[in-house]
């Protein structure tokens, strides 16, 4: 893809987030690896929803800012070390989802398998400890999840996901946030049970089965 297709479609993600209430105000980030040594990011303080294609940052895998008028975004250290610890990543986004970010606030755990289409997608869900946002923190934080999932869930900052392409980190986002929504409907209705192991060990066989077919 060419710089100005990485560019555009960023900008298509970005109003899909804030249409959909992912982020408001400044809130989040998105970025794509285009080569080894150039990252095309959204700028900081900027919103999402009112993006256009020359706002966008070019850095290099260090963090340099190559090109673009204004400041990469402040999260940058997240987006450099999933591409760091992930070669087979391009996309990165970060959002506030608003309910997932509530669970983290009240303490809830919602990283068991609940759901049987999420385990097959994503298995489970696992929860980042809380730092400080925009720091090298917060890169620390997911510095070992990250080796080994897709969507990682902040404490208290909400959630960050990776895909191959900027589509696919853009869908596991908005299915993050609905999984939280049927959960948070669930526990007014009452009691909520995780799938049972043997479920759940039938799903990873079928996902595993799933993804050698692909």
């Amino acid at each position: 893809m060419t710089d100005w297709e990485i560019r555009r479609h960023i900008v298509m993600v970005g109003k899909k987030m804030y249409e959909q209430k992912l982020v408001v105000s400044t809130d989040g980030n998105i970025s794509f690896r285009m080569k080894s040594d150039k990252i095309i990011i959204t700028p900081s303080g900027f919103c999402l929803g009112d993006l256009d294609f020359n706002h966008m940052v070019h850095v290099d895998s260090n963090g340099n800012h190559k090109a673009g008028q204004l400041p990469p975004s402040t999260e940058l250290p997240v987006h450099l070390e999933v591409y760091r610890q992930r070669s087979d990543i391009n996309a990165v986004i970060h959002a506030h989802p608003p309910i997932i970010t509530a669970f983290t606030l009240a303490g809830i755990d919602f990283s068991e398998p609940f759901l049987p289409e999420f385990v097959i997608m994503y298995d489970k869900i696992p929860i980042a400890p809380y730092a400080a946002p925009a720091t090298v923190e917060s890169a620390i934080s997911i510095r070992e999840l990250i080796k080994n999932h897709d969507i990682i869930v902040l404490d208290r900052h909400g959630a960050v996901t990776v895909g191959k392409t900027l589509r696919e980190a853009y869908c596991r986002m908005e299915k993050l946030e609905q999984i939280a929504q049927i959960l948070f409907i669930a526990r007014q209705l009452g009691e909520i049970k995780p799938l049972s192991d043997k479920e759940y060990k039938k799903l990873l066989l079928l996902r595993k089965k799933l993804e050698n077919n692909l």
